[in-house]
């Protein structure tokens, strides 16, 4: 009997309860204990949406991060938080945002009551981040295994068939980073120890499978880390539970054997990207293990062909019997929770997709059909035909003129008409800035007045003139409060704009869009990603408007801010029926049109967002080329048609992209906006050994804490980055927007970056 279970489940919530929860927390207005109640709730309706499955994942929930729930499961807490008193969970939120509840500070370390929060990075090439790990030569781990067991309690109260789930050691150890000159991989002597302290802890507790995640075996691993696989699972073989080591995100390829021969009782792999290995690692797993395949796709969101599935797994299902476990690809983390809340989406769209429940649902049938025949779920198969072949047959997602429009793109597209050092110099006697210019990322608070006014008018109860001057009212007040600042590149705020996505998805053609499809980015932040369901295009202006008016209230340069074609695909839930690529270059030249449009308007600074380009490499480098290839292209094509006099920004947030330097180079904006506050400027080694030719913006205020940088603090990131960069060619900004932060936390913080130029300025 083929087995059917799942690697882990959505935890904010199908109405996002858990991101309202913890800002309540934070802001004081929950206490801790409903807090906590909440999020029992929350997994008990999750355990009850899984119901019929064999197995469910139990550990999967988090208050802000999984990775960060290991390293407290681990006793890894940086010495900076290490000897705080009080109720785990405050500590916890230090470490992951900076503080935790306003009003249970017992300290005043620094900047305001708080600490420095840990660093942010993309989990693989998700747009999820996690919290790293950070280690020393020193660095010692001690089990509390006190939250995982607590929820294992609940799930067995429940009557949950649960599968705990941890992140394995070698993944732990590779996603952290060395805080000194130490090897990390020296700690594996040290953590495996705990680990097996923790299986046999979970032994104790009645459990027979864990799922110990493992997806760093579909890297590219050299032979020390390969080794560290091998130690490590023969150390933990004799524990007293059943391990399922699980891949995810890509193919085991040249670590297929390795994977196989792991002493475990199970492998899983993701065969909706690896379905070319599976074939070749049936004859390498033995006679003895489980093979759980993941057969329904946990990234995105459309239908599975569920015909086709059983066409490919049912031979298989016979030769391994019940050693043939199914599955999603990876944790459902990845998509919304579930399509019947969505009540205006279009209709044929919607009849084309499946969210986290329904992706439950196809496993449901699919598992039936392998166990009592076809015939069992033949009207299910029926509908599922029905539906993906309206998909491909429709002729909403096919668009001639846009394939065409493609088939003409040429290398002079992507070409500015000079290089970058005569621009440069066209640019300083056009824009008149001063050394270390200021400016910030695009978007200010989104305050509760700007939200009612947007829910007032998608609801019908704001009429379209009464919204737009709401909206302009904002836009005056950024810009009224950046010129008190004294900043010297304005924005307009972004007021009238839900997401940085989203906004732009909504006036394309091609996009459609939910009202619920909120999946977790960090924390509390959850993005709701656009569907792109067809061949894209413009059909008017985006943008231009809301820029024009607020460069009418103002001297200063006001920057156009839009996002990149590369961005806006790696964002969104992108068509399966076509190369990406291909949709990238349909949005290059969409958002190309719209650039050519604010220059036209008398806008000179335009930065095109492209925080996703290093979140979509492949992870192995054999691969990165070609993606790189397309990916610079499009963005060039996007940005390359405007004069000489026109400045060109970029902006790209928490991404390592040390390893792609030339490639960035190669995208040739003027100005390049990136994240060093929360790395400490580590950011811009790559630039130790690369001459970087244009202008960098080191992001020195960290927008995604509500600590307040000091003046000091700010001046002294900016020293260590003009040890590489030339003074002359650095900005002062923050590291990302600042939608996300209230104002009386921006003021303040912008008062001292600005105050931080002057400095930088005077000792120039």
């Amino acid at each position: 009997m083929t087995m059917i279970h799942n690697l882990g489940f959505p935890r904010i919530g199908a109405k996002r309860e858990l991101k309202f929860a913890l800002e309540s927390y934070w802001k004081g207005d929950m206490s801790r204990d409903e807090l906590k109640a909440l999020g029992a709730q929350l997994r008990q309706r999750h355990w009850e949406n899984q119901a019929g499955l064999d197995l469910v994942a139990v550990g999967d929930f988090s208050f802000y991060d999984q990775v960060l729930d290991a390293s407290f499961l681990l006793g890894n807490l940086p010495e900076r938080v290490q000897g705080f008193q009080g109720d785990e969970l405050d500590n916890y939120f230090r470490v992951a945002r900076g503080r935790s509840a306003k009003g249970l500070e017992d300290h005043s370390a620094c900047c305001g009551g708080g600490v420095a929060a840990g660093e942010m990075t993309k989990w693989f090439d998700t747009n999820y981040h996690y919290i790293v790990p950070e280690f020393t030569a020193d660095t010692q781990f001690t089990l509390d295994a006190s939250r995982l067991l607590e929820q294992l309690a609940e799930a067995k109260a429940q009557g949950v068939k649960a599968k705990p789930v941890i992140i394995g050691p070698v993944t732990y150890l590779a996603l952290g980073k060395a805080k000194d000159e130490s090897n990390k991989l020296a700690l594996l002597e040290r953590l495996l120890p705990v680990y097996a302290q923790l299986l046999d802890t979970l032994a104790k507790a009645g459990v027979e499978w864990v799922q110990i995640d493992e997806p760093i075996l579909v890297t590219e691993l050299d032979a020390e880390w390969q080794q560290a696989f091998k130690t490590a699972y023969q150390q933990l073989k004799s524990v007293g539970v059943k391990l399922l080591v699980a891949t995810y995100f890509g193919e085991l390829l040249e670590n297929a054997a390795l994977a196989a021969s792991l002493p475990v009782a199970g492998l899983h792999v993701d065969a909706i990207n690896d379905r070319d290995g599976v074939e070749s690692l049936l004859k390498l797993l033995g006679d003895d293990k489980v093979l759980s395949l993941g057969v329904i796709n946990g990234r995105n969101i459309w239908k599975a062909d569920l015909t086709a599935v059983l066409d490919w797994v049912e031979p298989i299902a016979k030769q391994l019997g019940e050693r043939l476990w199914i599955a999603p690809s990876c944790s459902l983390l990845h998509v919304p929770v579930d399509l019947n809340s969505e009540q205006k989406l279009d209709a044929d769209v919607k009849s084309w997709l499946a969210f986290a429940l329904q992706k439950l649902d196809e496993l449901r049938v699919l598992g039936k059909a392998l166990r009592e025949g076809r015939d069992a779920v033949k009207a299910e198969l029926a509908e599922n035909l029905a539906a993906l072949t309206a998909r491909r047959n429709s002729p909403r997602v096919n668009n001639p003129a846009v394939k065409a429009a493609v088939a003409r793109i040429n290398a002079e597209l992507g070409k500015r008409k000079s290089v970058y050092a005569q621009r440069a110099s066209k640019q300083a006697e056009f824009l008149k800035l001063p050394a270390f210019p200021t400016t910030t990322i695009g978007s200010f608070p989104q305050t509760t007045e700007i939200r009612r006014a947007r829910s007032e008018f998608k609801a019908g109860r704001l009429d379209e003139a009464s919204y737009q001057n709401a909206m302009r009212a904002e836009i005056e007040r950024s810009v009224r409060e950046q010129e008190k600042l004294g900043l010297d590149v304005l924005v307009h705020g972004e007021a009238e704009r839900n997401d940085m996505v989203e906004y732009f998805g909504e006036q394309l053609d091609g996009y459609a869009f939910s009202q619920f499809g909120w999946v977790q980015s960090y924390g509390s932040r959850c993005v709701k990603p656009p569907i792109l369901f067809g061949d894209i295009s413009r059909p008017q202006a985006m943008t231009v408007e809301w820029i024009t008016y607020a460069q009418s209230l103002t001297q200063k340069p006001m920057k156009g801010m839009l996002t990149g074609p590369v961005t806006i695909l790696n964002w969104s839930f992108v068509r399966d029926d076509q190369p990406r690529s291909a949709s990238c270059l349909q949005l290059a030249l969409a958002i190309r049109e719209e650039v050519l449009d604010l220059e036209k308007a008398g806008v000179h600074v335009i930065q095109i967002d492209e925080a996703a380009l290093r979140e979509g490499l492949p992870l192995r480098k054999s691969q990165w080329k070609s993606y790189l290839d397309w990916a610079v292209e499009s963005f060039r094509i996007t940005a390359n048609g405007v004069g000489d006099e026109t400045q060109i920004h970029t902006h790209m947030c928490y991404s390592e992209f040390n390893d792609i330097i030339a490639s960035i180079a190669g995208m040739d904006a003027d100005v390049i906006t990136i994240e060093t506050s929360r790395s400490d400027m580590e950011l811009l080694e790559a630039f130790e050994n690369f001459q970087y030719p244009n202008e960098i913006g080191p992001g020195v205020y960290d927008i995604h804490s509500p600590n307040i940088p000091t003046e000091q603090h700010i001046v002294d990131l900016m020293k260590k980055a003009a040890e590489r960069v030339p003074a002359e060619r650095l900005w002062v900004n923050p590291d990302c927007g600042l939608k996300t932060r209230q104002w009386a936390e921006v003021i303040p913080a912008l008062t001292n970056m600005v105050a931080a130029a002057k400095v930088l300025r005077a000792s120039a």
